[in-house]
């Protein structure tokens, strides 16, 4: 019988990754077994604070894991791309350095800010800008140019030319904040696997997502393999953010040209934009979406016991779903699912779906020596029992 210290040791030995039911958006926290976290992007919405709704109350959950863990802060907040669903209620939620009206009042700190490039890029003049992004867009701005607590991911020329005049002016070096810039094919620096049993493998974005025309903000998005060490086993989290088919292909290409293919296995795999067939291929399917090649590379790369979690509304196969334009799609998700069950994985899990459709709770995963553990509950800290061991790291650098 496992005595009470082993117990204790197990569960402090556990990291974390927990996927909230925002509806057809993205949030997802990271809880390293060493305390510190990591919340991939935020989207409050403002009806979730009725208590006749099934969205989760986002401002509300997180106050309370923090306040729980005796925080008021995120060590990292990411923010994949600037689609509504990515950002919507952050610049209510979060404090802001740029300007003394969004700090103070239980605003919560974020300690470092994860952003593409793009997001310092896009013009907030375009009609479908939202107050939000362009909120967002100064405070990265400021961050950059005051050389703390940021992080961007590719340097490409016209984010270049914006900085450099900026720089010079107040009397600093072109090259002042190259530091701060994070390519494509790195890894993130600020954590490791042997001090916080974390790695962040920089998947996307290319410098050429923002200097060849306009911003796609899908294709500019950041994708990462997330590495998670438990006592000596480690364990792989693709983030994708709302990538395409076509961005998979590119990523899946230029990893292994580049001998990155261990950064290409999961065993938890954050699917695309909300169960859309675009993330297969450009074709939806009748009944099921056929991936193209590469892409079916992705899925077969899924690891045994592995699990796929669609952020999104319920995916239901009836007659209805089959005809849906908007996402999930059905199609979509019976690809996934044939996928999954072809490389001996756990579950395609749907973050409105959990326990039910009516009132879901979050998805939590518990990532130990034992493996990777679907709690089936919002309870942090149940044990894990599941076993999944992919290769150790590799490493590389592209800036395409």
């Amino acid at each position: 019988m496992q005595s009470l210290e082993n117990r204790e040791n197990a569960v402090a030995n556990m990291h974390q990754v927990i996927f909230y039911p925002v509806g057809n958006g993205d949030t997802t926290q990271i809880v390293l077994s060493k305390g510190r976290r990591v919340l991939l992007d935020f989207c409050h919405r403002g009806k979730s604070e009725d208590d006749d709704t099934p969205e989760i109350d986002l401002k509300k959950r997180l106050r309370e894991d923090l306040d729980a863990a005796d925080r008021d802060y995120f060590d990292v907040v990411a923010f994949t791309h600037a689609d509504l669903d990515h950002i919507q209620g952050s610049t209510e939620f979060f404090e802001l350095q740029h300007a003394k009206k969004y700090q103070g009042d239980g605003r919560i700190k974020i300690r470092e800010l994860w952003v593409p490039a793009a997001m310092l890029l896009e013009d907030v003049d375009r009609d479908s800008q939202t107050e939000e992004f362009a909120l967002l867009r100064r405070e990265a701005r400021h961050r950059l140019l005051e050389g703390k607590d940021i992080l961007v991911f590719s340097k490409p020329k016209a984010l270049a030319d914006w900085l450099e005049p900026l720089l010079v002016a107040r009397g600093e070096a072109k090259s002042a904040r190259d530091h701060l810039f994070i390519d494509a094919g790195t890894i993130v620096p600020g954590f490791s696997l042997l001090a916080d049993g974390v790695e962040f493998f920089c998947h996307s974005p290319f410098i050429k997502h923002c200097d060849e025309g306009d911003i796609i903000r899908n294709s500019a998005a950041l994708v990462f393999n997330v590495r998670l060490d438990a006592d000596g086993e480690l364990y792989d989290y693709l983030e994708v953010g709302d990538a395409e088919y076509c961005d998979l292909e590119e990523i899946v290409s230029i990893t292994k040209f580049h001998k990155n293919d261990d950064r290409l296995a999961w065993d938890l795999f954050n699917i695309p934009h909300h169960c859309s067939y675009r993330a297969l291929n450009d074709e939806k399917g009748e009944r099921e979406t056929t991936p193209t090649p590469l892409v079916k590379e992705l899925l077969l790369l899924g690891k045994a016991d592995a699990y796929i979690v669609s952020c999104s509304k319920p995916v239901p196969d009836n007659k209805a779903a089959y005809e849906e334009v908007q996402p999930p799609h059905i199609q979509a998700r019976k690809a996934y699912e044939r996928y999954l069950k072809e490389v001996g994985g756990r579950k395609f899990l749907v973050t409105m779906e959990e326990p039910n459709a009516t009132k879901p709770e979050p998805i939590v995963f518990e990532v130990g020596k034992a493996g990777v553990t679907w709690t089936r509950s919002a309870s942090i800290g149940a044990p894990g029992i599941l076993v999944s061991r992919p290769p150790r790291a590799g490493h590389g650098r592209y800036v395409l």
